[in-house]
């Protein structure tokens, strides 16, 4: 009914689909005004090409390859300037820069074992994150996988990750 102009429909589809849009734009790692531009061109895309949807089932595996045409194409265009108003210290009176330091540096040697990872891993891993509403239905039918082998795949993929990051020495002592 949303193809045919009924304001509620459009709503509902809307905000049951609104999570998992903003999470495909969110695991690029795009900024948070550039994913809600990612979220506008992307409802933009579906009221132009609704009609020619040919399985309604598959409107949300259609939202999250459209959702990463537009994310791609967020990250060619380059990155957004930071206005000065939104910058922050990035510690608190507490801490200490060097804290920091290496914070960052820990996260970023996560993301280095997180890229080694399977493209599969890497894109499950990145919905479960970024979309904790979701339903495992969901994710699986984004993703398009059978929601049965969601979970297994998922742990395999975490255990995967813990390996990689304990034989590179990222994780404490006390993770272990």
């Amino acid at each position: 009914m949303a193809g045919a102009g009924d304001q509620d429909a459009w709503q509902e589809l809307v905000r049951r689909h609104l999570g998992l849009v903003w999470s495909v734009a969110r695991s690029f790692r795009l900024s948070e005004n550039d994913a809600a531009d990612v979220c506008q061109h992307t409802w933009l895309a579906l009221v132009r090409h609704l009609d020619q949807l040919r399985e309604p089932a598959r409107l949300a595996a259609w939202l999250v390859t459209t959702a990463q045409r537009e994310s791609l194409r967020a990250l060619a265009a380059g990155v957004r300037e930071t206005p000065v108003e939104q910058w922050t210290t990035p510690w608190d009176e507490e801490s200490r820069p060097e804290d920091s330091v290496l914070t960052g540096e820990r996260a970023a040697a996560l993301w280095r074992l997180f890229t080694g990872l399977p493209e599969r891993c890497q894109r499950i891993l990145r919905f479960v994150a970024y979309s904790p509403e979701l339903s495992y239905t969901e994710v699986a039918d984004a993703l398009g996988i059978p929601v049965g082998s969601l979970g297994p795949t998922r742990a395999r993929c975490l255990a995967a990750l813990r390996q990689r990051a304990l034989t590179a020495g990222v994780l404490e002592e006390a993770v272990r």
